[in-house]
């Protein structure tokens, strides 16, 4: 098998120590679903070690055991970049957390603002669409993923110095090119939304917060999980890390 083809993401521990094991729902995926047999390669990551090839050594539909071969990567966090969003409907939600684990949000918040369509946020749920894109674009990290707040109760006790960019769908915000660029080497985080917008409110007080300003991406008025990918991107080409 050509190396590193299979990429899966486990929370065993690599220490060179023993042969990994990994258990049923991922053999399961290995075995039935990508057909591979003993003597193929595979990498593995798990979140704090970094990234191995690693070689089968046994498996069924139940159970792997791995040989570990070499350290391909070592373990990385991504630039200091937070994502607050308001929870959608649930294929929407799904690329929303799909494409910020590809563009390398460290910490994912979902948000209840006045006109979230959805209070049901399904944290696990979450975490399976972030292990699948860490696994699919290369990252060795995972997002971290919090409980659904408030959006009145994160800002009480917001971390004032970790600039908060909330999308501004008014127009009224700052030209994203000129905001994000001296973000780059701070800690921030972007607000986007629900599908209605802010409540005027909500605006208001957020337009009122030292720690926050107003972004606008344009001219026309985006989906909300196209702003989340429209920010992150123009924050990654802006302010991020390129190493």
């Amino acid at each position: 098998m050509k190396k590193g083809k299979i990429r899966i993401y486990t929370d065993i521990v690599f220490d060179g120590g023993f042969a990994p094991t990994l258990g049923e729902a991922q053999s399961h995926y290995l075995y039935n679903v990508m057909k591979l047999s003993a003597g193929d390669d595979l990498l593995c990551f798990n979140n704090r070690d970094g990234e191995f090839l690693c070689r089968i050594e046994k498996i069924s539909k139940k159970e792997t055991r791995l040989q570990l071969l070499e350290k391909t990567r070592n373990f990385e966090r991504p630039a200091d970049i937070w994502l607050l969003f308001a929870p959608l409907k649930k294929d929407q939600t799904d690329f929303v957390i799909q494409k910020a684990t590809e563009l390398g949000v460290l910490r994912i918040l979902p948000v209840i603002t006045k006109f979230t369509i959805t209070d049901k946020v399904k944290t696990e749920r979450f975490r399976a669409q972030a292990i699948e894109a860490a696994e699919q674009s290369r990252r060795v990290d995972l997002p971290e993923i919090q409980e659904a707040l408030p959006l009145e109760k994160l800002l009480v006790s917001w971390d004032k110095e970790r600039k908060l960019y909330f999308m501004d769908e008014t127009g009224n915000g700052r030209d994203v090119v000129s905001a994000f660029v001296e973000s780059k080497g701070q800690k921030a985080a972007v607000l986007v939304g629900p599908e209605g917008g802010f409540e005027a409110a909500e605006l208001s007080a957020l337009r009122k917060l030292s720690f926050a300003e107003g972004v606008s991406l344009g001219r026309r008025i985006l989906r909300a999980e196209t702003a989340v990918a429209a920010a992150l991107s123009c924050w990654q080409a802006l302010a991020g890390d390129w190493r």
